[in-house]
């Protein structure tokens, strides 16, 4: 996320989460930019609304579950047929393949391992979490039952929060705040 302009923003505070996500619809329909809208809880169809494009975590999670099967076969034939082979229970060790059906419980725990793990990762990678971080959230209150919209504007003030009052918000509030880059998608 990289850090522009200061723009002004007008929050808006909610109490019910489909308010709230025909507000956004509506709010985008005007052609304000909501910036952030912070929730307790996923709000099933709110980055449609906003506009988020799609993610594209899940390639990622293909790659890192390929990473773990191809760990586990490089590990598996290693220990079991290269370094230090056994017969057990008059199983051959020959090679990797007539000993792999044995090997699917490992193959497949490491590739759910590797896909899980490394998904925790990126994702905080890629939302910048980490210990420290300041909170990008002001209201506490979001956190528990309330939902904030945080909307960008440049003209007028008093139309926005007209707009904010006919959608259902319960409190509106104005201030400046950092705009991040989202990546929007044209509706």
């Amino acid at each position: 996320m990289a850090t522009t302009e200061t723009k002004p923003v007008m929050r808006a505070l909610y109490d019910d989460d489909d308010v709230l996500l025909d507000a956004v619809k509506s709010v985008r329909s005007k052609g304000y930019y909501v910036q952030e809208v912070f929730c307790p809880f996923p709000v099933h169809g709110l980055d449609k609304a906003m506009g988020l494009k799609p993610s594209n975590i899940a390639i990622a999670a293909f790659f890192y579950g390929a990473l773990g099967l191809a760990t586990a076969i490089l590990m598996t034939w290693y220990m079991m047929i290269e370094d230090w082979p056994q017969n057990i229970g008059g199983k051959p060790s020959f090679t990797w393949w007539m000993n792999m059906p044995a090997f699917v419980p490992v193959m497949f725990e490491l590739t759910v391992f590797f896909a899980a793990h490394l998904m925790v990762w990126t994702y905080f990678a890629i939302n910048g979490l980490y210990p420290g971080r300041k909170a990008m959230n002001d209201d506490p209150r979001v956190t528990d039952d309330k939902f904030l919209m945080e909307v960008e504007y440049d003209g007028d003030h008093e139309t926005l929060s007209n707009l904010l009052k006919e959608t259902g918000a319960i409190e509106i509030s104005q201030s400046e705040s950092k705009s991040y880059d989202h990546e929007i998608e044209n509706a």
